[in-house]
């Protein structure tokens, strides 16, 4: 059966700097009070539960999705993920709190598809005509917490093989009491006699300063994803980089999901601009688009199980082949780079296919530090935080030239005046930003040797540089924005508009009017007080008209 029921949490802030997120968080919460469902749909879309039925093969018993994703065929309990697109122009139901979501989360957290996160249980059962209970508890959300929600259901999917409907109501009805996930919030979500204590990330987060006492709702448990690949990160960063297609084939749905995820966070905090599918089945509605042979490979990772596909993907440049971890006496035996024509359609051996020539050099410190640590059994919480940071420090590294030369294209503040259009940002050019590169690039921050301009070159051409400057642009586009209206607020309109006729008077009205609509249109981040500011001006130049413009303006 499946529960389809759209959801906040009266929580209150642990101190006192969040009291302006506590605010804007009730607002939202007061709207939302009088709609049915409404703080549940601000975290799920949907709970699903999906069965296997001797004669249909698998079906939701109530709510239908791709429940050909739902079921891996492994047998005792099983978690994994899976992501799909979103219906162009689609809204959610997340009743048009999306945007102040949007605003405020980190671009890597952003609305963009539905996951669906996964609880699976095989289990033999004699009073079942073919010998095995199966079924999949479905949690589907526009919010990629993936942490999070596998917590959730490693805490109600027992309890519901167990109690079936009437647990999962309850369940239903306490998430609708949470409060909705405002970006520097941390909730206490209470869910089948336990709180889950965790913070919404927000933009503003300086990256690995949230609390050690909370758990993460996003990052997976790096570490435990690549250990058996250690010695080839630099190789895996690369690629995730620069959005080569990437296919992870693993031994279960689980090790394909984290594996696919944990590669895509490894770029953080630049966004991943591609697709990525963390579970890719042979029913999934792209398997045709992404399978065709008349056409390069397309700028996606897929994880997939079944070994169907070592044939279909053959003429993909990337390939990692995955098994069960093995060891080498206390370490992690770590797979090998082989050639692309290595690749056999059957008994595939554990491997990275592809043939491409790393850019930079790898990191051996890290590899030993790593390795040392596993000899000396050191947590792999620990283990992954030295990943994280070595990761993000190496993104920095080569984002911090890119942000340091687009700063340059910022048109002078002095340049901005009140009285003409704001000027326009200077246009990116490759070649002028290679030239900084010699003064002021990566060599300042990161000690890896190796060719950085070649690595640049490859990312202008991917869809990672088109994501990160059109998304820079536009930020950069809406601070001008902001230091237009600041300007223009601290000016003096009324002494302006003595010498000036009726019609100049009126095209001000309505180019001000226009840009206050913008700005509240697009949520700028405008000083506090400057539209209200600008409001007041706007009525008073109004009201030194004539009585008939008066009329005629403040109708319109």
């Amino acid at each position: 059966s499946c529960h389809f029921k759209p959801f906040s949490l009266e929580s209150e802030a642990n101190n006192s700097s969040e009291s302006r997120l506590v605010e804007s968080a009730n607002a939202a919460e007061n709207a939302e009070s009088s709609l049915p469902w409404a703080r549940f749909s601000s975290w799920l879309e949907c709970v699903c539960v999906v069965t296997f039925d001797l004669e249909l093969g698998q079906a939701i018993e109530v709510f239908h999705m791709t429940c050909e994703m739902c079921f891996p065929g492994c047998l005792g309990d099983t978690q994994f993920s899976f992501r799909l697109r979103q219906s162009v122009g689609r809204r959610g139901s997340w009743f048009g709190e999306e945007d102040a979501y949007s605003r405020d989360a980190p671009v890597t957290l952003q609305l963009a598809h539905f996951y669906g996160y996964v609880y699976f249980r095989q289990v033999k059962d004699a009073s079942v005509k073919r010998g095995y209970f199966q079924k999949s508890l479905v949690l589907v959300s526009r919010l990629p917490y993936v942490h999070l929600f596998q917590s959730l259901l490693q805490i109600i999917a027992p309890e519901y093989f167990e109690k079936l409907e009437p647990c999962l109501e309850a369940v239903c009805n306490e998430i609708d009491q949470w409060q909705s996930p405002v970006p520097g919030l941390t909730l206490n979500l209470p869910v089948m006699g336990v709180v889950m204590q965790v913070r919404i990330p927000s933009k503003n987060d300086k990256p690995g300063g949230t609390p050690m006492m909370l758990p993460t709702i996003h990052e997976l448990d790096l570490f435990k994803c690549f250990q058996s690949f250690l010695i080839h990160l630099q190789m895996l960063w690369e690629l995730m980089l620069l959005g080569e297609p990437v296919v992870v084939m693993a031994p279960s749905p689980t090790v394909s999901s984290e594996t696919v995820l944990a590669l895509v966070s490894s770029i953080a905090p630049l966004r991943y601009c591609c697709d990525y599918r963390p579970y890719f089945t042979i029913h999934d509605t792209e398997f045709k688009e992404y399978t065709t042979r008349t056409q390069a490979p397309p700028n996606v990772i897929l994880g997939v199980t079944n070994p169907f596909f070592i044939k279909t993907f053959q003429s993909w440049p990337h390939i990692i082949r995955l098994g069960e971890l093995k060891m080498s006496g206390d370490l992690p035996k770590q797979v090998k780079v082989k050639k692309l024509a290595k690749l056999k359609t059957l008994d595939t051996k554990p491997g990275i296919y592809t043939a491409h020539k790393m850019f930079l050099q790898k990191d051996k410190s890290l590899i030993k530090r790593l390795l040392k640590g596993i000899q000396r059994k050191r947590p792999s919480e620990v283990q992954s935080a030295i990943l994280r940071r070595h990761l993000l420090e190496l993104t920095q590294s080569f984002i911090i030239p890119l942000e340091r030369y687009l700063a340059s294209l910022m048109p002078l503040q002095r340049s901005v005046t009140p009285w003409k259009t704001p000027p326009q940002i200077r246009p990116f050019s490759q070649e002028e930003f290679m030239g900084t590169l010699e003064h002021a690039g990566p060599q300042l921050t990161s000690v890896l040797k190796g060719d950085w301009v070649g690595l640049y070159r490859k990312f202008f051409r991917s869809p990672n540089f088109d994501g990160w400057y059109r998304l820079r642009h536009r930020e950069m586009t809406q601070k001008l924005e902001c230091l237009h209206l600041e300007v223009v607020c601290d000016a003096d309109l009324l002494g302006w508009t003595k010498d000036k006729s009726e019609v100049e008077i009126v095209d001000l009205v309505l180019k001000l009017r226009e840009k206050l609509m913008k700005a509240g249109k697009q949520q700028l981040p405008v000083k506090e007080g400057v539209l209200e500011k600008l409001e007041g001006y706007l009525q008073t130049v109004i009201s030194s008209l004539p009585e008939d413009l008066q009329t005629v303006l403040h109708r319109y």
